[in-house]
């Protein structure tokens, strides 16, 4: 597991989003609907600042619960793009492409959640950590051995 939500390719993803979100209001026709331009550009950072959020809060649990945030989000940016290309703001391939980018960040989360809900592991708030049966028995060997080694002495 990355030791920061930088090393999250999800979140990586989810800023491009963002990077790509901010160009393209920043077209002419488009950056005039103030409104439009503010919730898209608000619910692509949420994106990735969701993610963020998640993570540094040290449970799965909880990561899973802003991961869906996360994923709500980029929802609604998809949905904002489809306003905008109504709208003359974009072209159809500038949505394509956008729309493209958000679908696969939702992908992502979604998959990052379910390889979060059939984790063993709680996250580093609980540091509980497990081992496989084979862990345990090498483990309990190796200290059996040891302890036998210093009887012997």
């Amino acid at each position: 597991m990355p030791k920061t939500f930088e090393e999250l390719p999800v979140w990586q993803r989810a800023r491009e989003l963002v990077i790509s979100v901010y160009g393209l209001t920043r077209n002419e026709a488009f950056s005039r609907d103030f409104s439009l331009v503010d919730q898209i550009r608000r619910a692509s950072a949420s994106v990735m600042s969701n993610i963020a959020e998640g993570f540094e809060r040290g449970s799965n649990a909880e990561f899973i619960q802003f991961l869906y945030i996360s994923k709500g989000s980029a929802g609604e940016v998809r949905t904002q793009l489809y306003i905008a290309r109504d709208q003359g703001y974009i072209s159809e391939g500038e949505f394509r492409s956008a729309a493209a980018l958000s679908r696969d960040v939702s992908g992502q989360i979604s998959g990052f959640i379910d390889y979060l809900k059939g984790s063993r592991l709680k996250g580093e708030k609980f540091n509980t950590k497990y081992k496989s049966m084979k862990d345990e028995v090498e483990e309990f060997t190796r200290q059996f051995n040891a302890t036998n080694k210093k009887q012997e002495s």
